[in-house]
């Protein structure tokens, strides 16, 4: 029970994908203006990377590694979270019509996101086993959900306030970006000391 915590907390704070090792930060600045649509791309993402864990890890194990070609990891990872993403865009625009409009481009994204591939890799470097896989993966998108929901609000914030006209547009946005990071980053010092890493 305590690995299973430490791996999730330091996966949410102390590692967050977005803001400790900047993966996936073309939706976290893509899709962060609307808390709905950052919401929406945060589920889907956390549903993509478990999904595509859980289908990537016995694919390397099994099939790649004792054939002697783990060469072809990062092809055969993209083709299946490539796959998986179109089963949740075809189960949004059936289920939920309203947020696959809102998420718009962005939904097909998740394909090329780097955070969903990058978790998928760093499970097998890591040398996690399928459970610690899954609970790596969980915690990834849980802190690329959260690092989405507070930019969101950041982005909010800013929006609302006058400031002066050299700081409108993305350079507010990476300066907000990159002092959220900096609060992510001293996490890691805190999970180090918890659970004696």
């Amino acid at each position: 029970m305590r690995e299973a915590t430490m791996i999730i907390m330091a996966a949410v704070l102390g590692n967050n994908f977005v803001l400790v090792k900047f993966l996936g930060i073309c939706p976290f600045l893509g899709v962060s203006k609307k808390l709905d649509s950052a919401m929406g791309m945060s589920i889907a993402v956390v549903f993509v990377m478990v999904m595509s864990t859980a289908a990537t890890w016995p694919i390397q194990n099994l099939l790649l590694e004792p054939n002697g070609i783990g060469y072809m990891q990062t092809i055969v990872f993209i083709l299946v979270i490539a796959a998986l993403v179109q089963l949740v865009e075809i189960a949004m625009k059936k289920f939920v019509p309203a947020l696959h409009r809102g998420l718009g481009v962005y939904l097909p994204l998740i394909t090329t996101n780097c955070a969903v591939l990058g978790v998928c890799v760093l499970n097998i470097d890591e040398g996690y086993g399928f459970a610690q896989s899954l609970l790596n993966s969980f915690g990834a998108g849980v802190g690329f959900l959260i690092a989405m929901f507070l930019f969101a609000g950041v982005r909010g914030r800013i929006e609302s306030n006058d400031y002066p006209e050299s700081f409108k547009g993305i350079a507010s946005t990476l300066i907000a970006a990159s002092i959220l990071s900096l609060s992510f980053m001293g996490f890691a010092g805190m999970i180090d000391g918890i659970f004696g890493m």
